[in-house]
């Protein structure tokens, strides 16, 4: 299986990290990377006025305004490909061949002069990568960082002003909303399908990214760094991750939000990489029956069930079992928010963690570390 795949049995689902695989004399890994009803009898009688009404400007835009919407957009949407070095592969007795690895998926411009978003799967570990605009023009460019916990990666284009980029939406898209989604599916060239955000702040086991979009439209291989546009043309997430009883682009899709690709690309332009505060717990969030289980129905937090040696939160006196209920001052609610708080510290800084430990409230104080860059890399990482 080629590397970035993630794929589980349906009892969990097939969750494809956007990669695909095929053998040809190069090993290729591509990458996936966005009613008013009048009543049954007009609905039947009426289909155009009907479609007229979900797509009018009063339902926020719709069917009607996907074709302009895609011909905005397409010109600062690209395809992305890198090389890399792949397995050795055995030659009748002779010495391994190393085939080469070929990741491709998606990526958008974000300004004029070259900046450009994608997936860091699509670019793995690599220091340059080939892009292919709209047109059909293919660029060079360079690896300005990427960040495997959030699976985004800036790349930037040399020798021209004049790209047409798009802009990270300012504000959260609605559950219900229109979603137009466009990337480089099977690396045959742009393309762009339809939906609806199905379902906002999913927290999926197994993805980097927390809190992601769900969306309807179809997301295919090589989709994975591609935009998910509202009907303003604003980029409201990128494609990330599609989870598949067939392993294709029927299933749901999940999307990096926006403000999570803001909070990192200015980290990625200016050191190549995002720095994060880590305490090295792992930790669940507190369900229902593990409140009853403690006695305490109404209680919220991430219980910690294993404690890394010698990590921060070792040293703070933290114990398997303890339940964190908020982090310098603020409450918790689930292990999610309890990773994303701790993230947003500074590596050094130190916050004080307030622990539920056998029905008895105390107070921590714990100098953070800094969390593993990738997220494999540690047991020990909050989840």
């Amino acid at each position: 299986m080629a590397r970035g795949d993630f794929v589980f049995d349906w009892r969990r689902a097939s969750m494809m990290g956007g990669t695909i695989a095929f053998a040809i004399p190069v090993i290729a890994n591509i990458a996936q990377a966005t009613v008013n009803s009048p009543g049954q009898a007009s609905l039947v009688s009426r289909p155009a006025a009907l479609i007229d009404r979900v797509a009018g400007p009063e339902a926020g835009g719709g069917p009607g305004v996907f074709a302009d919407l895609a011909e905005k957009i397409q010109p600062a949407v690209i395809g992305v490909r890198s090389k890399g070095a792949g397995p050795d592969a055995p030659d009748r007795g002779k010495a391994p061949k190393t085939l080469e690895v070929i990741s491709a998926g998606s990526g958008f411009f974000i300004s004029s002069d070259g900046y450009a978003v994608t997936s860091s799967r699509v670019v793995e570990d690599n220091d340059a990568a080939e892009i292919r605009t709209s047109d059909n023009k293919a660029y060079s460019a360079r690896v300005i960082g990427r960040d495997s916990w959030s699976d985004i990666a800036l790349i930037k284009v040399d020798g021209r002003t004049d790209f047409s980029y798009v802009n990270l939406s300012d504000r959260p898209p609605r559950v219900g909303d229109w979603v137009l989604t466009a990337g480089n599916p099977l690396a045959a060239g742009g393309a762009v399908t339809a939906g609806i955000i199905s379902a906002r702040e999913r927290d999926i086991e197994g993805g980097s990214a927390q809190d992601f979009i769900q969306i309807d439209a179809a997301v295919n291989s090589g989709d994975a760094g591609g935009p998910s546009f509202n009907t303003r043309g604003d980029v409201i997430g990128v494609n990330s991750m599609i989870f598949s009883p067939s392993q294709g682009s029927v299933g749901v899709a999940f999307a990096i939000p926006a403000d999570t690709v803001k909070a990192v690309i200015p980290q990625l332009k200016e050191k190549g990489a995002v720095t994060r505060g880590w305490i090295g717990t792992k930790v669940q969030s507190v369900t229902p029956e593990l409140a009853d289980g403690l006695g305490l129905s109404n209680l919220r937090g991430a219980i910690v069930a294993t404690v890394q040696d010698n990590g921060p939160a070792a040293k703070a006196g933290l114990k398997s079992g303890d339940v964190i209920t908020s982090v310098g001052g603020e409450s918790v609610k689930n292990a999610n928010e309890l990773t994303k708080k701790v993230g947003a510290m500074a590596p050094g800084s130190s916050t004080q963690l307030t622990v539920l430990r056998q029905g008895k409230e105390s107070s921590l104080s714990v100098t953070l570390g800094q969390q593993p860059n990738e997220p494999d890399a540690s047991a020990a990482s909050p989840r």
